[in-house]
């Protein structure tokens, strides 16, 4: 997909198919996430990225998810904190490198997606 991500880091962790709709939203998340992975020179594991509906509604995620659009993934950067890795994509955002959409803090990962608009949250519990 990109020099640093390919597909199947994009994959449903339950096995199931992804849509072709899903796989073009999923190509244009990896080009957002490569411009992350340039700027910190760095490794970004993903947690996670497309969820079918069904392990979307069985892992308690939100009924209008973007991950199961593709539009999103849950992401850590190694060797950078959550809020380092938000704060980074939000300056990135702003600069008008990377894509306006939602970013969310989490203890332990970072939730970035390209939904087209700005929607902010923090669930971090620490």
């Amino acid at each position: 997909m990109t020099r640093n991500f390919n597909k199947s880091e994009f994959d449903c962790a339950d096995g199931s198919e992804m849509p072709i709709d899903v796989e073009m939203n999923i190509a244009l998340l990896a080009e957002q996430l490569q411009i992350l992975r340039d700027y910190f020179n760095a490794p970004i594991k993903i947690n996670s990225a497309y969820r079918s509906p069904s392990h979307n509604e069985a892992i308690g995620g939100s009924k209008n998810s973007q991950h199961m659009r593709g539009r999103a993934a849950d992401i850590v950067v190694e060797g950078y904190t959550p809020d380092e890795v938000a704060d980074t994509i939000d300056k990135l955002i702003f600069d008008g490198i990377m894509k306006e959409g939602g970013l969310g803090r989490y203890n332990n990962f970072t939730h970035y997606d390209i939904r087209g608009y700005r929607a902010r949250w923090n669930y971090k519990t620490i």
